[in-house]
């Protein structure tokens, strides 16, 4: 803070803050001559540098628009087998259904006629059974018949004169048809 006081308390001693036109003084033409010069020997040299750096950044950006070009061909490849493999996998897809559907009407049909081949057994089975049990049955009713027959046969013919006279009525009457 005393740094700054000073510098006003020395401003207001002497005559201000003013312009100073002495040229030589100031050093502007120092500056001037300084730059004419910088300018007219740097040129070539500035000049070499900035058309270097230009070259270099034009070969950067051509470099840098061929890679991008190269990508984009790569990209549209890549679309183009993405879309292929696509394809690929909804025939595969397609063709797996259609396998899928023909397995399962094969499987069905196979299924149907093994259904078929049993209910034809069971159905031969039971017609066996039922013959054989119809068989049974009409033997068990001519038992009866016979049983039956032996019995209204005996009470009818029970005694032996009866039986002998019916007997030879009916060869007497076959006899007569014979001759």
């Amino acid at each position: 803070m005393e740094n700054f006081d000073q510098i006003f308390t020395l401003l207001a001693e002497h005559e201000g803050i003013g312009l100073n036109l002495d040229i030589l003084e100031t050093g502007l033409l120092n500056i001037i001559a300084l730059l004419a010069i910088l300018f007219f020997t740097g040129r070539d040299f500035l000049g070499s540098l900035l058309e270097e750096r230009k070259t270099t950044i034009v070969k950067s950006v051509q470099d840098a628009e061929d890679r991008l070009n190269e990508a984009q061909k790569r990209l549209d490849e890549a679309q183009k087998q993405l879309n292929q493999a696509n394809l690929v996998i909804s025939e595969i897809r397609n063709e797996t259904v259609s396998t899928k559907k023909v397995l399962l009407e094969s499987d069905a049909f196979e299924a149907k006629k093994d259904l078929k081949i049993r209910f034809e057994r069971a159905l031969a089975t039971f017609r066996s059974k039922e013959r054989q049990i119809f068989l049974e049955i009409k033997q068990q009713i001519i038992s009866l018949v016979l049983k039956r027959t032996v019995v209204r046969a005996q009470e009818t013919f029970g005694p032996k004169e009866r039986a002998t006279a019916l007997i030879n009525d009916t060869i007497n009457k076959l006899e007569g048809d014979l001759l």
